[in-house]
């Protein structure tokens, strides 16, 4: 499905209207409650900002965690309400609900050029039951409703598909961006087009994998789902994690590979541990020799520079999901240098967000990819070729 023709803030007229922008500011926080990586948040200001220079009433929506849709102070926006705050060098009023007569008051109260800020969506049950009762009653807070939130766009929940039949809908210019860059890469990459897997689980990716071996040239595998890959080969792979009943699919995959031409690149060593923990003792060994009490944790040194050899002549590098445990600093080699190479290879580079962005941020080398995904699950659900209902449901042009 193409998104192309999806109406966006440029195609509406938005001065004195009032405005229910959906951002995704579910960032994560530290002890003390500060924000510890304010991507997210800085992801949404141009549509916020052009919103706000535009003459909009605007009423700014998100979650934040999992609260179970009670009211939790541990999960509130106050942190997001102050960085906002600070950047905008206005003040961002944070009501205490979502919905409710402290809601209709301080909206009512807006004038064009000022936002407020709703409480955590998911303090209210409604907003992932996706209740219709509940998009209407978020909807008749506005006339006009944009979706910023490319992280939940393939989440059906209230604030992302339910308004949509209640207000005329748009999106901002953080979702266009992400379209943009995601479907360049799957209709005219520069080539070699090499996509490196990584995570815990290959049910998580199958579909990335089958919609992406029609376009790339290499698929190197890493992570957790590699060891159901090594098992699918009839190695031994001790107590590391396998998905037993997606051994059939790795097999699938490997003669896919094989009869589309697309070079499969998997690891010959790992970093081996005798238990799931920071410090537990760990090796190297090959990657048809894991010991029977032993788990693997990250890739092995062979299998490092065999991927950073590989990754030299890529044009177009697409990425999603670490090479092993990599917030342990035991296990974090095999992500690290995957993420250097990635830098220093020059090729027009996606990160498909969650883990792997993560790990960029923590290297400093976020700017040196061509685009960082905001959305890890969204990502991977675009690159799979599945419709997102927070994408599909926005007006056309």
């Amino acid at each position: 499905m193409s998104y192309y023709n999806k109406k966006t803030v440029r195609d509406i007229e938005v001065f004195g209207k009032k405005i229910l922008l959906r951002c995704d500011f579910n960032v994560p926080l530290d002890s003390e409650k500060n924000i510890t990586d304010t991507k997210r948040i800085d992801e949404s200001l141009k549509t916020i900002e052009y919103l706000l220079d535009k003459g909009a009433k605007l009423i700014v929506c998100s979650h934040l965690g999992s609260p179970g849709g009670v009211f939790n102070p541990e999960f509130s926006l106050k942190p997001v309400a102050k960085y906002l705050s600070q950047k905008l060098k206005c003040s961002v009023k944070l009501s205490s609900e979502v919905l409710g007569e402290v809601t209709q008051k301080i909206v009512s109260d807006l004038k064009s050029g000022e936002m407020c800020l709703l409480e955590n969506l998911r303090f209210e049950p409604g907003e992932v039951e996706n209740s219709k009762e509940f998009s209407e009653k978020l909807a008749s807070l506005a006339e006009i409703y944009v979706n910023d939130a490319f992280g939940v766009c393939h989440r059906a929940h209230a604030s992302v598909v339910g308004v949509t039949e209640f207000l005329p809908s748009a999106c901002g210019f953080l979702i266009e961006k992400e379209i943009s860059e995601m479907s360049k890469i799957l209709s005219s990459p520069e080539r070699p087009f090499i996509a490196i897997l990584g995570g815990a689980k290959v049910s998580n990716k199958i579909e990335i994998i089958n919609n992406l071996l029609d376009k790339i040239d290499v698929l190197i595998v890493g992570g957790g789902m590699a060891y159901t890959f090594t098992n699918a080969l009839g190695y031994p792979i001790g107590n590391s994690i396998c998905e037993n009943d997606k051994v059939p699919l790795a097999k699938d995959v490997m003669v896919a590979a094989k009869d589309k031409g697309v070079k499969l690149v998997l690891p010959i060593d790992f970093k081996v541990s005798d238990k799931y923990s920071p410090d537990g003792n760990y090796k190297i060994v090959d990657a048809d020799k894991i010991p029977e009490n032993f788990m693997g944790l990250d890739i092995g040194p062979e299998t490092i520079k065999i991927f950073k050899e590989t990754l030299q002549n890529a044009k177009t590098i697409l990425w999603n999901g670490p090479m092993g445990v990599f917030e342990w600093d035991n296990f974090a080699e095999g992500t690290f240098e995957v993420g250097k190479a990635i830098a220093d290879s020059g090729a027009i580079s996606i990160i498909g967000g969650g883990d792997s962005a993560a790990a960029m941020r923590k290297l400093g080398l976020t700017d040196k990819m061509t685009h960082v995904s905001t959305g890890g699950g969204a990502s991977l659900e675009f690159l799979g070729g599945k419709i997102l209902p927070g994408l599909s449901s926005i007006d056309d042009k």
